[in-house]
């Protein structure tokens, strides 16, 4: 098969799978509203089901419904047949995936879920099916055609049922005015959980570890303050503790340039002053945005009232995960 067929089967597949994700918008009605008030009003959790490709989705979705602030979690229905009913709840919703609505693995369970009270949400490729019928509110996820030239494998289909999901999920984050930081709690091991969630004084050097000197000191001492602290800058304060400025490895190398006596220059001749400082409860990823801009390595953690609480460099921002 040469390149170009290749490529044209590929294009294809695409093609199909778009138009099919593009004829779900008609079908964002009054019943996807009606999906999403029955899930918004549910006390317990989302209980999501689907075998074999169904089912996969169906795992998929619930991870998503679980990640954006609706309590979700997917269980197998042949399973559930076998005790895992028990994770049924009456204070649950229950979501169906069948794309011809009449697996048995499903079905069997809709005498048991109706008698339980709890309400019955379908995804299904054909809306007059057995689960469709039974269900209390179904979506309709039926595609014109498979994107397997045979018709046979689930792709155009599964790919709408996922979209559909996908629907829902960001229809109910908004509704619940789930925020980027909710989002971060329930990912703290992710980037973006410690991108949302860590905080300058979660990562700042405190105490004897930061560098600092007094205005009066001489540059040979914030040289010795700065070697012993590495992080390649000292706080120059007054005697209040209130920051008037920063020393840095650059301002250093100006000094010696300049011909000045580091033993009898003040550094609060030759500092930066003020220099570039950060909030102690500010974000993370805020330092890294402002070293970014300056082009500098390190920064000040200054309190609202101008005393210096903390520092830190590019090189504690990497090993906290944030960069």
């Amino acid at each position: 098969m040469s390149d170009d067929a290749i490529k044209r089967l590929g294009l294809a597949v695409i093609e199909t799978e778009a138009a099919a994700v593009a004829g779900l918008a008609e079908r964002i009605d009054r019943s996807f509203i009606e999906a999403c008030e029955r899930m918004l009003s549910c006390s317990g959790r989302v209980v999501v089901s689907g075998v074999g490709k169904s089912g996969h989705i169906g795992g998929k979705i619930a991870a998503t419904l679980a990640s954006t602030g609706t309590p979700s979690f997917f269980v197998h229905p042949a399973e559930a047949s076998h005790g895992d009913l028990g994770m049924i709840t009456p204070h649950d919703v229950v979501v169906l995936l069948s794309n011809s609505g009449e697996t048995s693995e499903i079905t069997q369970l809709l005498p048991i879920l109706k008698r339980l009270g709890v309400p019955v949400i379908a995804i299904t490729g054909n809306p007059q099916s057995t689960l469709a019928e039974h269900a209390d509110v179904n979506l309709d996820v039926s595609v014109p055609e498979e994107a397997c030239p045979l018709g046979l494998a689930p792709t155009a289909s599964t790919t709408a049922a996922l979209a559909m999901g996908d629907a829902l999920a960001i229809a109910l984050l908004e509704s619940r005015g789930f925020t980027r930081e909710d989002f971060a709690r329930s990912h703290p091991g992710g980037k973006l959980g410690r991108r949302l969630l860590l905080h300058i004084e979660d990562v700042m050097h405190r105490g004897d570890d930061i560098p600092k000197v007094y205005g009066h000191a001489s540059v040979s001492d914030a040289i010795v303050e700065m070697t012993r602290k590495r992080l390649g800058m000292s706080a120059v304060v007054d005697d209040q503790e209130r920051v008037i400025g920063v020393y840095t490895d650059g301002d250093l190398r100006r000094t010696l340039e300049s011909g000045q006596d580091p033993h009898e220059t003040r550094v609060a001749d030759v500092m930066t002053p003020g220099g570039h400082a950060i909030r102690p409860d500010q974000l993370a990823v805020e330092a890294v945005r402002m070293m970014q801009e300056y082009r500098i390595q390190g920064l000040l953690v200054v309190t609202t009232e101008g005393r210096l609480a903390g520092a830190l460099n590019f090189q504690d921002l990497l090993q906290a995960g944030v960069v």
